[in-house]
């Protein structure tokens, strides 16, 4: 009897995961070389423009070291489409914030990722919150009640 690590239903959805993930890498880029942007930068001005949050929280986020989303909103900073300002609640802290151009510009970016809105579409809101809640659930990150 194979395991659960081994069994073909596993591996079926696994390499179903990897297919979406891929795809979605793919058109991912490709939405943020249209504004000049890495996937990288596309990915942290997405973040921004859905609240201002300190670059150590930007890192957890993406998985990377702090370093490396200071260069990246050092760039975008330059391009006018993150600003850093102090934060209210602890003004050592520096927040990272999406300039009104920013916003504007997360919003062109997730409205040209056609792949994934599409075939979610298909499915009806109960299977699109059941998928969300085992998504949630793989990942580790539930909402807490």
């Amino acid at each position: 009897m194979a395991t659960p690590r081994t069994d073909p239903l596993t591996l079926d959805v696994i390499e179903l995961i990897g297919g979406v993930v891929a795809r979605y890498h793919e058109e991912y880029d490709r939405a943020a070389s249209a504004h000049a942007l890495t996937g990288a930068q596309a990915r942290v001005l997405g973040l921004l423009s859905l609240e201002p949050m300190p670059m150590r929280r930007i890192a957890r986020r993406l998985k990377c070291e702090p370093s490396n989303v200071t260069g990246i909103i050092d760039r975008l900073e330059l391009r006018g489409l993150v600003e850093r300002r102090p934060d209210p609640a602890d003004r050592r802290v520096k927040l990272a914030a999406a300039t009104e151009e920013g916003t504007s510009t997360a919003r062109q970016l997730r409205d040209a990722l056609d792949f994934a809105r599409e075939p979610l579409a298909e499915l009806t809101v109960a299977e699109r919150t059941l998928l969300r809640d085992l998504l949630r659930r793989m990942l580790g990150t539930e909402p807490e009640l």
